[in-house]
């Protein structure tokens, strides 16, 4: 077979856009994938599987609760959750037949089988008992990440579950257990207890969303907390046993106070860790950091020539949309053009009702770098949109620069907060200031009339707070 100029090993966001960009390029690509469908774990198991069940079971909790309000009355609100997951089924199969498309349209070759790397330049592929070997001037790994397993408390698929099988249950659990109050486990719980399940978060740490600022991340706990989800922060699980009939917890609070919860299912959500035991990297000689990642240079460049590594795999949040960025990035490097990430302006989103949407610093880490800044807030309950849908929960938090105004961070926890970040996003991209939003006309009545509020709060010159 003639080398190709690129092999792309895993065929996930990160994957299949850097082939795609590749092949715009004009370089000789071919994808590799283990698995039956394209898409890796974000569109097959993760975020899209996800956010189809967060909209359905909001689209029924509202029915059964929410209606009331706008003066509509529906009865008889039954749960099909069959039909339900076959529509999420449906989303996911249309959207993986994509990239399908995607790879014939910019002719991008797909190896089916498991992609070994055996050394610079040279990728075994491996499909059953045969196997094949192609040769590339550059090698890309993105075989993305897999769950952490509690060493305790492992997943057996049925009481112990990774978000795979809590985005397929057959049947809504009575008492599901969330070990984990990040994206994945406040979204999963937010969905079963919307409908029908008794969800108990389970954090170690003292807030949920940890890596959010502090402020939002209490309005968001103070929100989940209202529409029935137990959580229970500062508290550690000690230890775990599966019985025939679900599964008993121990836990121990801040106070040193323990107790023992019983619940039919466990999602264990503490993070998820580099799937760098795969594709034969340790074998080949590639250098893995301390937290197993793959060690790579500002250009995405292993310690092994031609050899590069972007997405989950390396140092940075994980996020499918981070992988993309860097898919981008490197394909253009690989083709001489100039390529990089802007790490400041990586938006993170955890899609619960109310959402939370972030990007930049947060006010903690302000503190902690002896920045100076200036925080400008606005609540939803003063935004004329927010009433009008019934969705008033939340704020917009901006911090400038205290002497050049320049935007830091952009927190929002609020109605469709993954829609309004991006005018934040643009804005630190671009190094803005507060008061360059703040001077930008918004339509009214909008939802995104709140950011413009906050900016103008920076310089406490709020009009309708």
């Amino acid at each position: 077979m003639e080398p190709f100029d690129v092999v792309v090993i895993g065929a996930g966001p990160g994957g299949y856009v850097c082939a795609i960009r590749a092949a715009q390029l004009g370089l000789k690509t071919a994808l590799v994938e283990k698995d039956a469908t394209l898409g890796g774990t974000c569109l097959n198991v993760g975020c899209i599987p996800s956010k189809a069940l967060l909209e359905s079971s909001e689209r029924y909790h509202e029915a059964r609760e929410g209606l009331a309000v706008h003066g509509v009355e529906p009865s008889d609100v039954r749960l099909n959750l069959t039909a339900m997951m076959a529509r999420k089924a449906a989303i996911v199969k249309d959207l993986t037949d994509g990239i399908g498309v995607l790879m014939k349209k910019n002719k991008v070759a797909v190896l089916k089988g498991e992609g070994v790397l055996k050394g610079p330049g040279r990728v075994e592929i491996k499909t059953g008992g045969d196997s094949q070997d192609v040769q590339a001037k550059a090698v890309v790994l993105a075989m993305g990440s897999v769950p952490v397993e509690l060493p305790f408390l492992r997943f057996d698929g049925e009481r112990v579950v990774t978000s795979t099988e809590a985005l397929s249950f057959e049947s809504v659990p009575g008492h599901l257990c969330v070990v984990g109050a990040g994206a994945v486990g406040l979204e999963l719980g937010s969905v079963w207890r919307r409908l029908g399940a008794q969800v108990t978060v389970v954090e170690m740490l003292p807030r949920v969303a940890p890596f959010a600022d502090g402020q939002m991340s209490t309005l968001l706990e103070r929100s989940l907390k209202a529409q029935g989800l137990v959580i229970k922060t500062a508290t550690t699980l000690k230890t775990a046993e599966v019985l025939p009939d679900g599964v008993a917890l121990t836990l121990e609070n801040g106070k040193g106070e323990k107790e023992i919860l019983g619940c039919d299912r466990v999602l264990v959500a503490v993070g998820r860790k580099p799937a760098s035991s795969a594709a034969g990297l340790k074998e080949a000689g590639v250098i893995l950091d301390e937290k197993g990642r793959v060690a790579v240079s500002d250009r995405f460049e292993t310690n092994l020539p031609g050899v590069y590594a972007i997405g989950d795999l390396i140092r940075g949040p994980m996020l499918a949309h981070k992988a993309s960025e860097e898919g981008i990035a490197l394909a253009e490097i690989l083709a001489g053009k100039p390529g990089h990430v802007n790490y400041g302006a990586i938006p993170n989103v955890v899609y619960t009702h109310p959402e939370l949407a972030c990007v930049g610093k947060t006010e903690e880490e302000l503190k902690a770098e002896g920045v100076p800044y200036k925080a400008g807030k606005f609540f939803f309950k003063g935004n004329g949109r927010a009433k009008s849908l019934a969705m008033e929960d939340g704020a917009v938090k901006v911090l400038a620069h205290a002497q050049t105004d320049t935007l830091l961070g952009v927190h929002i926890v609020g109605p469709r907060a993954s829609d309004l970040i991006p005018e934040a996003v643009l804005a630190l991209e671009f190094k803005a200031s507060a008061e360059d939003l703040a001077r930008t006309s918004h339509a009214h009545p909008t939802l995104s009339e709140a950011l413009m509020e906050a900016c103008l709060a920076v310089d406490r010159r709020a009009i309708h707070g």
